[in-house]
């Protein structure tokens, strides 16, 4: 499979993902979000790892648990919390940050190098979101600004170190999604029973919506998510993730009536434009040498063969 299917097939994930708020808001219990955030993980982990039938393995125990709650765990309560602290649009921007926080951080763990081109990128993406979701009457909360930029981080360490780790020689992506859907379903149900009590009484569109989440906007998605992480470098795919807010700003305007103005357009042209841009490779970059499918990717191997830059042909989380 050539780089660009690997692109593709990735972008879906968070394409998928740009449909939660519909969803939600359209056929789900209101003000349960970390219900549902244990709905999307738990069922979808447990699935998964019935399906392929393999359970981790000696160090892979706390790996799992380690990145299962950077990815979901935390990620997915510190977004709720940002989201229902801060307009909207303020949340979105400061996810729109992750790029910013893999950069870093591949620098840090991994050893690579950030280029200039990749920062512009990251920055022009952002930009872009901020058009396309801040409103002038947006106000800042502190709370929830640290909760947006925590997961943001949150993000950003769990696709970093996704990268670092690999998986286990011999187990493929649905294992390894599983266990780490499982692990974050379980370190959120306790926070979602502290915070929300019992869980409400669920409608036929109400399974209907929580079906789509656990298959599709999560099972579905996490595997492509993390199968490109495993294929491309981090950077790269992190910048995949400004299509969420884009794709909810289009089902906003096509399917729930929501205006886009020329501000917002202007925004949305400059943030697809970064991520396509983030996708580019450099000239006279190398191929890099991806692990294959499967096959256990040393911490000393990932920094030797697969860059985080996106000049090379390995891609993120």
């Amino acid at each position: 499979m050539n780089r660009v299917t690997t692109i593709a097939l990735t972008a879906l994930a968070p394409i998928s993902w740009g449909s939660t708020y519909a969803v939600a808001s359209e056929l789900l219990p209101p003000d349960r979000p970390l219900f549902t955030g244990a709905m999307r993980a738990l069922p979808a982990g447990l699935l998964l790892i019935a399906l392929s039938r393999t359970l981790p393995k000696g160090a892979w125990w706390w790996k799992s648990a380690v990145l299962g709650t950077l990815n979901i765990g935390a990620f997915f309560p510190l977004l709720f919390l940002a989201a229902y602290r801060l307009p909207g649009g303020v949340a979105a921007v400061l996810g729109s940050a992750g790029p910013l926080f893999v950069v870093g951080l591949a620098a840090l763990v991994l050893g690579e190098r950030a280029r200039l081109r990749t920062v512009l990128a990251a920055v022009a993406a952002a930009l872009g979101v901020s058009m396309v979701v801040l409103t002038a009457d947006a106000k800042l909360d502190l709370v929830g600004v640290l909760a947006g930029i925590l997961s943001s981080a949150c993000m950003g360490a769990g696709t970093v170190m996704t990268k670092r780790w690999g998986r286990p020689e011999g187990v493929g992506p649905l294992a390894v999604t599983g266990w780490q859907l499982t692990a974050g379903g379980l370190v959120i149900i306790p926070i979602a029973a502290l915070v929300e009590g019992m869980p409400p009484a669920l409608d036929g569109k109400a399974f209907l919506g929580y079906g789509y989440m656990m298959l599709i906007n999560t099972g579905a998605a996490y595997v492509l998510w993390f199968r490109g992480i495993g294929k491309l470098s981090a950077t790269s795919v992190t910048l995949l993730g400004p299509l969420s807010p884009l794709t909810a700003a289009v089902i906003g305007w096509a399917a729930l009536g929501q205006s886009l103005g020329p501000v917002q357009l202007v925004g949305m042209a400059v943030a697809f434009g970064a991520t396509v841009f983030g996708q580019l490779p450099g000239r006279g970059a190398r191929a890099a040498t991806a692990p294959a499918a499967g096959t256990f990717s040393s911490p000393e191997k990932t920094d030797r063969n697969v860059s985080m830059d996106l000049s090379d042909t390995g891609v993120r989380r």
